[in-house]
């Protein structure tokens, strides 16, 4: 099979996740549509090595939560702002609308740490402990006790909203 046909149709398959990792760490349509291309373009870079050592979607996440993960630390530096998080207004919606209680999930997610970002969207997506905790690299002793406080915090800040 051709290189180029497999990486697309990866792309084509696993586009609403990439999409919904994004959101989590932006909310601008221009923003959002950078970020995707600089997801694409890493993963483009790498698909050549991947080399099957762990899952294929094991290592799209990973790929992906390094690219924003490094995108929002630069646009942090570069701004050295911060933002009031809980006024945010989505300007952007994948698909479909949200209704309210993904806007306020997604609001109140945009307040949590990088990394506490990235263990609740892959728990989301209905990741295991095991592979959420291969993908972020801590125990999966560690990943149960980060879901259960990040859902304990994130119940506490939807209620604010």
């Amino acid at each position: 099979m051709d290189i180029d046909f497999e990486f697309t149709e990866m792309i084509k398959i696993h586009e609403g996740t990439i999409y919904k990792i994004i959101l989590s760490y932006t909310n601008k349509a221009d923003a959002i549509q950078d970020l995707y291309q600089e997801v694409v373009y890493q993963l483009w870079k790498s698909y050549t090595t991947y080399r099957g050592d762990s899952k294929l979607n094991t290592w799209l996440y990973r790929v992906v939560l390094n690219t924003v993960l490094s995108q929002h630390r630069n646009d942090s530096r570069r701004k050295k702002r911060k933002e009031d998080y809980l006024s945010i207004k989505f300007d952007y919606t994948y698909d479909h609308e949200l209704d309210e209680k993904i806007k306020k999930l997604y609001k109140a997610i945009y307040t949590l740490n990088d990394i506490d970002k990235a263990i609740i969207m892959l728990h989301l997506e209905s990741k295991s402990h095991k592979e959420i905790s291969e993908i972020i690299g801590i125990t999966i002793t560690n990943v149960g006790t980060k879901i259960s406080r990040i859902k304990s915090k994130l119940h506490n800040k939807i209620q604010k909203l």
